[in-house]
């Protein structure tokens, strides 16, 4: 302890390097840490994001809460500073646990408890605090090693610090994610994490080290190693533990594409789930329900070139294909991996009819907003099959702007066709997308659909966009001019759940709940929240 303590005084002594070189290895040090901790970072926002959705409240949250738990490490981090060496190490062992972990654990709180917002905090302030604590501790040990003014050992931190985040910042979309995926991609964060402050610690200050802290943190990230390496062998069968859990026992096809996790349980037309990032798109007990009456009321009139934006599970291309006078259909759908399975998977393909062998069906993979903005020609119907507006990814596409793009690509007599919601469950996004749509010079036509009372059958009602909608679907019918009326065309075909006599009482139903003075959303100034 004498020893140490006249180390610290004495400047670069008793080093098994020279001072030059231990602060290299310092800032190495630094640079791994970074990166690392900013991809514990990024992997909390992203699958909160996905967990629990609204990827910016999400963000804010873990942002927020991570950098107030840094200052916390930073002020604990002082009462270490007589024990720097020992300290970062035990602390980075620490961080690469919980750092490491926090994926697997936040999947597991949502796959078995159903709510992971909690244990999304609690990560972000233990992360946080353990980030901030090492900061103090790097300054300590760079002037133990390099005597240098206070000055350029903070420029040197921070900028092996900031390089160190940018390098992770883009490890983990580029590299991480789509390799190893959320969970194995952080525990292999963590042990990379635990070697690099190990190794720092155990070679260039071993000689600060009592024999009792020398062989605690050869224990401790051993143990951290080990128990990281463990579960990384495992995550295949604990993956498949909490999908079993979230999906239940039928699940056939689980992938994880560029853009979302793609899950399809049950193995017959009675019995098929599709869920999108964790939520239920396709439910093959009542998908008609929804898709006769998003699809047929825009048929309405001419329909001889229909455009449909999403809708990649081909079920929509299925209502539209059905009208003989129609002559093209163009689907706009963001990850050609959903259409590639609506396509070859044999029960999905017989739920929408083996639309994707009409040749009159033409798919373009891209984002629709980007797709629009280019010259396509002009439609007569257009049939918004998007995720709910609430998801924050989805925004733009239920921004004014959006459907000024929509009314652009809208030939004289065309007629667009949204779903905005649940009109009693969340009614503020849905007449949040009602105005947005008026504010682009759309002519509107609110209709509500799933209850008794609009002329459906008995049984649940269950949304597209995920989870159990007890107040059926909103939809909006808009065209440029003048509103559309609700109705069907003289070509309908028979419909399974849909009568004019009830779709007109489904426009009466929406409007008497309509929310007066609704703004807008704009790309400015988005408005839709998650509604209770």
């Amino acid at each position: 302890m004498i020893d140490q303590q006249v180390s610290l005084r004495g400047g670069a002594a008793r080093l098994p390097v020279r001072p030059r070189t231990g602060r290299y290895l310092v800032l190495a040090a630094v640079f791994v840490c970074a990166a690392c901790g900013l991809v514990y970072e990024l992997e909390l926002v992203a699958l909160a994001s996905y967990l629990i959705g609204d990827s910016v409240t999400q963000a804010s949250v873990v942002l927020s809460v991570m950098v107030f738990a840094m200052g916390i490490g930073s002020l604990l981090a002082k009462r270490l500073c007589s024990r720097a060496a020992v300290g970062f190490g035990l602390i980075e062992a620490a961080l690469a646990l919980v750092g490491g972990s926090s994926a697997l654990v936040l999947y597991a709180t949502f796959a078995w408890i159903g709510e992971s917002r909690f244990a999304l905090v609690g990560f972000s302030l233990a992360i946080g605090v353990l980030i901030g604590a090492e900061i103090p501790l790097l300054m300590t040990l760079i002037q133990r090693v390099d005597r240098q003014d206070a000055g350029g050992a903070v420029a040197d931190l921070f900028a092996a610090d900031y390089v160190g985040a940018l390098v992770g910042g883009l490890a983990f979309p580029f590299l991480l994610l789509p390799m190893l995926g959320q969970l194995t991609g952080a525990l292999l964060t963590g042990a990379v994490n635990a070697a690099a402050g190990g190794a720092l610690v155990m070679w260039v200050f071993r000689r600060d080290l009592s024999c009792r802290s020398r062989w605690l943190l050869i224990v401790a990230n051993v143990m951290v190693i080990a128990l990281l390496a463990t579960v990384a062998v495992l995550a295949d069968d604990f993956e498949r533990a909490a999908r079993r859990a979230v999906y239940g026992d039928r699940v056939r096809v689980a992938m994880q594409t560029d853009v979302q996790e793609v899950v399809l349980t049950g193995a017959g037309r009675s019995s098929l789930d599709l869920y999108l990032d964790g939520r239920l798109r396709v439910s093959s007990r009542d998908e008609y329900r929804y898709h006769e009456a998003l699809v047929h009321p825009a048929m309405n009139g001419p329909h001889a070139r229909v455009l449909i934006l999403g809708g990649g599970d081909g079920l929509a291309a299925r209502e539209v294909l059905r009208y003989p006078g129609v002559r093209s259909v163009t689907l706009v759908e963001l990850d050609p991996a959903v259409t590639r399975l609506a396509r070859t998977d044999r029960a999905l393909s017989a739920l929408n009819a083996h639309a994707y062998r009409d040749p009159r069906l033409r798919t373009v993979a891209g984002d629709a907003f980007s797709w629009l903005r280019a010259a396509h020609g002009r439609y007569d119907a257009v049939i918004s099959d998007l995720p709910d507006p609430g998801i924050s990814a989805s925004t733009k596409l239920y921004s004014a702007e959006f459907y000024g793009l929509v009314s652009e690509a809208l030939a004289p007599g065309g007629r667009l066709v949204v779903h905005g919601g649940p009109p009693v469950g969340r009614p503020h996004t849905y007449w949040t997308v009602e105005a947005s749509m008026r504010a682009a010079g759309l002519r509107t036509r609110p209709y509500r659909i799933g209850c008794r009372a609009a002329g459906f059958a008995s049984g649940p009602d269950r949304a597209a966009g995920g989870g159990t909608e007890v107040h059926g679907w909103g939809f909006v019918l808009a065209g440029l001019g003048r509103a559309p009326a609700l109705g069907l065309d003289p070509e309908a075909p028979r419909l399974r759940s849909l009568t004019e006599p009830a779709l007109q009482e489904a426009g009466r139903q929406a409007e008497s709940g309509r929310l007066p003075g609704i703004a807008p959303s704009t790309l400015v100034h988005p408005r839709y929240w998650d509604e209770p």
